[in-house]
């Protein structure tokens, strides 16, 4: 199957779009998929030719501050990254809009991510139930166990941290998926994760699915790996959506 890959910027949002040639102008199932911190929509190219193989339309943005949107990190622990992730939840209704509008997304969406994408992923799926699949790579569902944890480090090296820290970031407790577990709804969900991964803590991955034993809509893998993405994984992104959302 040939595909085609067309650069496109929706807005202010540099994108890729990734369709198998013969389909591009047809209404095919819209998988979004996020890069990780530093990243750029551009790493995520084999994941997406994979998925689109198999009949997908796979939409890869830059988040801001990266890729084609970089800008300086800035030396206030965090913000640069809670921007990130928060500009990401802003623009995914823009970003599914635009393809509905077009008639070449319908209503089935799948949302995936790695590490900050998969966190990006989690967050979503708290106030989108048209996302009807979704996979988190490397990612965490507790985005406040993850601030907090930066607290500390950040506070334990003594560098500056605004007081009111918490408040300026009081949107990440209304997007944490482990405090709002019902909003999962019975969708299908697929979490990898390094046991070895010292980026993005496997420990709460892990904590969330043993929370929620009654939810067998929870797929988790974890493997003897770090924060690292082999095409192995990949392959198993791609067996997850194939098997939740129609082709």
């Amino acid at each position: 199957m040939k595909l085609t890959i067309r650069k496109r910027t929706l807005g202010t949002i540099p994108l890729l779009e990734v369709v198998p040639k013969e389909k591009r102008n047809q209404t095919l199932p819209l998988i979004i998929y996020y890069h990780g911190w530093q990243s750029a929509k551009e790493l995520n190219l084999t994941q997406a030719r994979h998925l689109a193989h198999e009949g997908f339309r796979v939409i890869l943005p830059d988040a801001a501050n990266h890729g084609e949107r970089k800008q300086p990190i800035s030396k206030i622990p965090s913000l640069t990254f809670w921007q990130s992730i928060h500009t990401n939840l802003m623009e995914f209704g823009y970003i599914l809009h635009h393809f509905q509008k077009m008639g070449l997304a319908g209503d089935e969406i799948g949302v995936g991510g790695i590490s900050m994408g998969g966190i990006t992923t989690c967050a979503l799926l708290t106030h989108h139930p048209e996302i009807k699949a979704a996979a988190c790579v490397m990612g965490s569902p507790k985005p406040l166990a993850y601030r907090e944890r930066i607290v500390h480090h950040a506070t334990t090296a003594g560098r500056y941290f605004p007081d009111d820290y918490r408040d300026l970031l009081d949107w990440v407790p209304k997007y944490d998926l482990s405090l709002h577990p019902e909003t999962i709804a019975g969708r299908p969900l697929f979490f990898w994760h390094g046991q070895q991964d010292h980026v993005v803590p496997y420990d709460d991955v892990v904590e969330f699915v043993e929370e929620h034993p009654e939810k067998a809509n929870i797929q988790f893998i974890d493997e003897n790996e770090g924060h690292l993405v082999k095409v192995e994984t990949m392959e198993k992104v791609v067996t997850f959506f194939t098997a939740h959302l129609r082709t």
